[in-house]
């Protein structure tokens, strides 16, 4: 009896349907997607929410974007006592926390406006507004912004899904009482240029067992990360 190959058993049209699908397939994979470079060669992907484009990852720069390194400080009394530019990595272990959730920096470091790559800055007050509104919120957006799951989040993290693509994870912060590290795995903060005629620089916060997002003032000597927004 003769034999035939595989190929000719299966109809002309299955085939079609199995190419494109191949054909689709490779095409998502290959799918060019902006990414932007810092000063020290760190690759971050982009996201665009609404009207504005951020950054997918927390900043890990240890330069500012005209090559002026920023001071590693690692002691905790040194830390507190500081009114110049510092940054740190949370317990003071890059390998562990750096690459995940980024750097943590002082104000004295973002108020310049020089550590974002060159087309991108820290938000102002009113990005974060936009942002927020744009994600229905105060009440709902730390939901749409954290990523899913509790592999870096604890559990709850509560009503996580991440709809926006902002991939929010919880990398903690330092005090500036004590210079210690906290919240990690519970809660994120970032820095925010301070609203006009304010003096003090502003963060927004979001927690594991909260969908929405919190808002306030933070002292410059504290230690938060910092999400960069293209201009």
């Amino acid at each position: 009896m003769k034999k035939h190959s595989l190929i000719k058993l299966i109809p002309f049209s299955a085939l079609l349907i199995l190419f494109s699908f191949c054909g689709c397939e490779k095409e998502d994979s290959d799918e060019n997607r902006e990414t932007v470079t810092d000063i020290d060669g760190n690759v971050y992907n982009t996201v665009t929410i609404g009207t504005q484009v951020w950054l997918k990852e927390n900043l890990k720069t240890t330069k500012y974007n005209d090559g002026t390194p920023i001071d590693l400080v690692t002691d905790n009394t040194e830390w507190h006592k500081l009114d110049t530019a510092g940054y740190c990595w949370y317990n003071n272990d890059q390998a562990t926390y750096g690459n995940t959730f980024g750097a943590l920096y002082n104000w004295y470091t973002a108020e310049p406006g020089n550590l974002c790559p060159s087309g991108w800055h820290v938000p102002t007050d009113a990005e974060w507004t936009t942002l927020v509104d744009y994600l229905g919120g105060a009440s709902v957006a730390g939901g749409k912004m954290k990523e899913t799951g509790t592999t870096h989040w604890r559990d709850p993290n509560e009503d996580a899904d991440n709809e926006s693509g902002f991939t929010a994870l919880p990398g903690g912060s330092r005090s500036n009482i004590y210079g210690n590290f906290i919240g990690i795995e519970i809660e994120e903060s970032w820095w925010s240029q301070p609203k006009p005629g304010e003096t003090s620089p502003r963060t927004l916060y979001t927690s594991f067992n909260n969908a929405g997002v919190s808002r306030g003032t933070s002292f410059k000597d504290s230690g938060h990360h910092v999400r960069c927004i293209k201009d």
